[in-house]
C-alpha cells in the first residue's frame, strides 16, 4: 500500500534501479504497478484502490513496522550505489551472528528495505 504509485515507481526506478514492468491502468492515475530489479519484483497499489478492495486496511498507513529483506549480491556495491542517490540508509553494512553483510534503507512511504548477502 503506497501513498502515489507514480511517486513509488519513480522512486525505485530512478532512486534505487528498478524497471517498469506493467501498471493498472496503463495511462492516467495509477491505481497498481509492478517493478523488478534483478530477481525483485515488488508490487504497489495505492491506498485508496486497496482500502477499497481490503476495507480491514481502512485505518492502516503506508508504511509501519514492515521490513522487506531482500538477499542479493554484491552488496558493497548496491550500499555504494544508493548512497550515491542520496537513498536514506537507516543501518548501515554490518556483519550478523547468522552470517551475513547487511543494510537496511527506508523509502518514500516508510518501508524498511534490508539488503542481504552472505558471507563467503
Amino acid at each position: 500500500m503506497v501513498n502515489n504509485v507514480e511517486e513509488t515507481i519513480e522512486y525505485y526506478i530512478d532512486i534505487l534501479g528498478f524497471s517498469l514492468l506493467k501498471t493498472i491502468p496503463e495511462k492516467g492515475e495509477l491505481d497498481w504497478a509492478m517493478v523488478k530489479r534483478n530477481e525483485v519484483i515488488l508490487m504497489f497499489q495505492s491506498s485508496k484502490s486497496l482500502k477499497n478492495e481490503l476495507p480491514k486496511l481502512k485505518s492502516q498507513k503506508p508504511g509501519g513496522g514492515l521490513t522487506f529483506y531482500i538477499k542479493v549480491d554484491r552488496i558493497t556495491e548496491l550500499h555504494e550505489e544508493l548512497m550515491e542517490n542520496d537513498v536514506e540508509i537507516i543501518s548501515d553494512l554490518e556483519s550478523t551472528f547468522y552470517n551475513t553483510i547487511e543494510f537496511s534503507i527506508i523509502d518514500i512511504n516508510g518501508y524498511i528495505l534490508t539488503f542481504s548477502e552472505e558471507k563467503n
